[in-house]
């Protein structure tokens, strides 16, 4: 499941990062509003100016622009909110859930106490309303931030469970024996056991952010800035793609969010089956 996993989601980025390298991704009009696929329209080249005949794989979307291209510009766009939104998340998660489960007593309890005041509070409603508050300015970058920052909370109970566990072993017990630090402890005898343990947190966060993209995109909140698989769809509720049965406004995007967080999943799952003892056959 790993190596599938791994393939999926590697070939992802290699579309996002190499599409533009071979294809010629134009974001103008190139054909007519929704041309079907298959459909010939003219590309012109942004440097040059200079015209050619171009066939439209997947047609056209409502303003005429090449649906391949919206593909290829929205997926780098998904990848790099859940990518940022995921780091966000897990390094601050992790941050405070080594710390406090490592430290204990009353720091453990102020930090286990913010950590659970944010999860009462539903995180997409937030994301809702602070989407909904920036009505200029609203940048992928900034999506990122606020999903990173809302979506932390079950990391950090996560990592500060596995550091808790931890801190009890006879290596830490001679390392404070030995007057080391507490940044150092952690940092050198800590973070290294739960490396494996982070990663697929990481790997989880990922997926979450690319879901709340799409998701808050798709009810109109999303980037102002840029495509993305999420606005993508909007797009096309909002021409009514959807009951006028054009499959490829919705249909490919559709594929390409289920298939990279399906191949982040695999991998999650594939490396809780190695790391997790209870897992193991």
């Amino acid at each position: 499941m790993f190596v599938i996993g791994m393939v999926l989601f590697l070939g992802t980025i290699l579309i996002a990062v190499v599409g533009p390298l071979v294809y010629p991704v134009q974001m103008h009009q190139v054909a007519g509003s929704y041309a079907a696929p298959g459909t010939v329209g003219v590309w012109v080249d942004p440097g040059t100016g200079a015209s050619s005949e171009i066939t439209l794989l997947l047609g056209t979307d409502n303003m005429g622009r090449d649906y391949v291209s919206l593909l290829i510009m929205g997926l780098r766009s998904s990848l790099y909110v859940g990518l940022l939104a995921g780091t966000i998340a897990t390094a601050l998660g992790t941050l405070l859930g080594v710390y406090g489960g490592f430290k204990g007593g009353w720091i453990d309890d102020a930090l286990n106490s913010i950590t659970n005041l944010f999860i009462v509070i539903p995180s997409f409603v937030v994301l809702i309303l602070i989407s909904a508050s920036i009505s200029t300015g609203r940048s992928l970058t900034l999506i990122g931030l606020i999903i990173g920052l809302t979506t932390w909370t079950w990391s950090a109970r996560a990592v500060r469970a596995q550091s808790s566990a931890l801190k009890s072993r006879d290596h830490i017990s001679l390392a404070r024996m030995n007057g080391d630090r507490t940044l150092v402890i952690l940092i050198k005898h800590i973070l290294p056991y739960l490396l494996s343990y982070v990663f697929m947190v990481f790997i989880l966060q990922i997926a979450s952010g690319i879901l709340s993209e799409a998701a808050i995109s798709m009810i109109g909140l999303g980037p102002l800035d840029t495509q993305s698989l999420g606005v993508i769809l909007n797009d096309a509720k909002n021409n009514g793609a959807l009951g006028d049965g054009v499959w490829w406004a919705f249909f490919p995007a559709s594929i390409f969010i289920t298939l990279i967080v399906f191949a982040l999943y695999l991998v999650n799952t594939s490396m809780e089956g190695v790391f997790n003892p209870r897992l193991r056959r």
